[in-house]
């Protein structure tokens, strides 16, 4: 579900006391400054409901009020691991496409049924693989291959590391613009990022969610620069991190270090398609106010 703005409150107005309230309580809340305003969320309207009634009996905090304990759990809960699966079908879905890959590739190991999911088709005779022309591929209906390389991963680590980024950003963009917008953005970076990747590294083995997760990252990272909303509110931290990786990858630090080849041109694919659709998105967004 997306967050709700509860208040709208000049930038004069001294909320300290009332959010250090609804710390005690409990009560999951964001603060942020919005078009000269203080914007105060809450994650769904039944909270912001309490909340601003609340605001009204308390508007400078309450050291000493309390809710009864059933009335809090009942209210502030967060959604437990399956609730939020069921909250975040899509991401859920790409996440279970890549660990049955995993498993039916022995994560990369399995090239037979490897050869079905990659780029281009290949064949393997001794120690000497040789690539389909892509324009053959899709002569025959094999379509799917411009997007389930992002299903495809090399180790364990790989998976993990892809998995858990594409489950913090997937599920971002699916409680904040739906899961259909999410899986129609997904599909449009893989296809973009894998192509990227061809152009620039020609016939070779790559995969993996990296390059849909650069393009979530822009997304994400222009929407809310133009849109500002809380959903979209990445730590500057992480930002940051995930630049500089891109960086090194880039420099050949990270292949020369051992970690493999890196998919470069994937990453930077995915990263300026991802901006794109975050400025779109974000421009409408902030047009419609």
């Amino acid at each position: 579900m997306s967050p709700v703005a509860v208040l709208r409150l000049p930038l004069t107005t001294d909320l300290s006391g009332f959010v250090g309230l609804l710390r005690r309580l409990r009560v999951p809340h964001r603060v942020s400054e919005e078009a000269g305003e203080q914007v105060l969320w809450v994650p769904n309207a039944q909270l912001a409901d309490d909340i601003r009634v609340l605001y009204q009996r308390f508007p400078e905090g309450d050291p000493t009020y309390e809710l009864p304990a059933a009335e809090l759990g009942a209210t502030y809960a967060r959604p437990g691991f399956v609730q939020q699966l069921r909250n975040s079908p899509v991401t859920t879905l790409v996440l279970l496409l890549c660990l049955v890959v995993g498993a039916v590739t022995l994560l990369g190991d399995q090239f037979d049924t490897l050869s079905w999911l990659t780029f281009l088709d290949f064949r393997v005779r001794g120690d000497y693989i040789t690539f389909m022309p892509l324009a053959d591929s899709l002569a025959a209906g094999q379509w799917w291959r411009l997007v389930t390389p992002m299903l495809v991963h090399f180790g364990i680590l790989h998976l993990a590391m892809n998995g858990m980024w594409y489950w913090e950003l997937g599920r971002r963009i699916e409680s904040r613009e739906g899961s259909w917008h999410l899986l129609g953005l997904t599909l449009l970076f893989s296809l973009v990022s894998n192509y990227t990747q061809y152009l620039v590294s020609g016939p070779t083995l790559f995969g993996g969610l990296s390059g849909v997760l650069y393009g979530l990252l822009g997304h994400c990272w222009i929407f809310q620069w133009l849109a500002p909303n809380p959903v979209y509110r990445l730590p500057r931290g992480v930002l940051i991190m995930m630049l500089v990786w891109l960086l090194l990858c880039l420099s050949g630090l990270i292949s020369m270090l051992g970690f493999g080849a890196i998919a470069n041109g994937a990453h930077v694919g995915g990263l300026i398609i991802g901006c794109i659709t975050g400025l779109v998105g974000g421009a409408l967004a902030r047009r419609a106010g």
